[in-house]
């Protein structure tokens, strides 16, 4: 029991003494909460469920390096996204504007919907329809000498 606490403990140490040094707190909080709130509108370009300002990717990081020198140079914020939109397309955005070129991205769910919902209530009418069929005539005969083989199938045994 005395070791494996010991090997705890030492285990305990070297994490500590392993884990690197803090990265410093941004020169200017202002310019790095604007940084912030920029890049967690944008889309990170390696990890693309993720924002830029969640990424660790080193693409992520260049593009944080960006903004902060665009703010830095005095920058609006729109003009900033402008910049970006420019280089990497409205891809980079996760809201793109409403435009000719973005249509489909707004209305392709709304269409793919409304396409489920028409498919599906074509299906179940169809599904009706062949259910609600009276039998023909070769039919029913077919039915009656089924049931009459079964009745005979049941009675010897």
């Amino acid at each position: 029991m005395k070791r494996l606490t010991l090997m705890c403990a030492a285990l305990c140490l070297t994490g500590s003494v392993l884990a690197g040094e803090a990265r410093p707190l941004a020169e200017d909080p202002v310019v790095e909460q604007r940084m912030i709130a920029i890049s967690e509108e944008l889309r990170c370009l390696v990890c693309q469920n993720e924002s830029l300002a969640g990424s660790h990717a080193e693409l992520a990081e260049d593009l944080r390096r960006e903004i902060r020198t665009m703010i830095r140079a005095g920058k609006s914020d729109t003009e900033i996204m402008d910049f970006l939109v420019a280089r990497y397309g409205d891809f980079v955005r996760y809201r793109p504007p409403l435009k000719a070129t973005t249509v489909l991205l707004w209305g392709g769910p709304f269409v793919l919907l409304l396409g489920g919902i028409a498919g599906l209530l074509m299906h179940l009418r169809q599904r009706n329809a062949q259910t609600d069929a009276p039998l023909d005539e070769a039919e029913r005969r077919r039915v009656a000498a089924l049931l009459a083989d079964a009745d005979k199938r049941n009675v010897s045994q």
